[in-house]
């Protein structure tokens, strides 16, 4: 399945207590749930006004309306074409 990172601008991301997050991911967790098993949620990392997620989707559209159902914003979502690390320079 293709996998998408998800650029959401949340002012103020990098103050969220944990409660707030722990809401934020129920509620991302519930929309998975209704959606079904072909849009999956691998992590996310938050930053000072962004989160940026990792999702296995089949199409742009599915992680789309899974922001809308959610309410979050999607400023920008993008397909994951290859994935490098270190070992990629061995």
């Amino acid at each position: 399945m293709p996998k998408y990172v998800i650029e959401r601008e949340i002012p103020g991301a990098g103050d969220l207590t944990a409660e707030q997050l722990k809401g934020i991911s129920q509620t991302s967790c519930g929309v998975l749930n209704s959606m079904g098993p072909h849009i999956q949620w691998v992590q996310s990392y938050v930053t000072g006004d962004k989160i940026y997620c990792i999702y296995n989707a089949p199409d742009i559209d599915t992680v789309k309306e899974h922001a809308k159902q959610g309410g979050f914003p999607a400023n920008a979502v993008n397909k994951v074409f290859t994935v490098i690390d270190p070992t990629t320079a061995e």
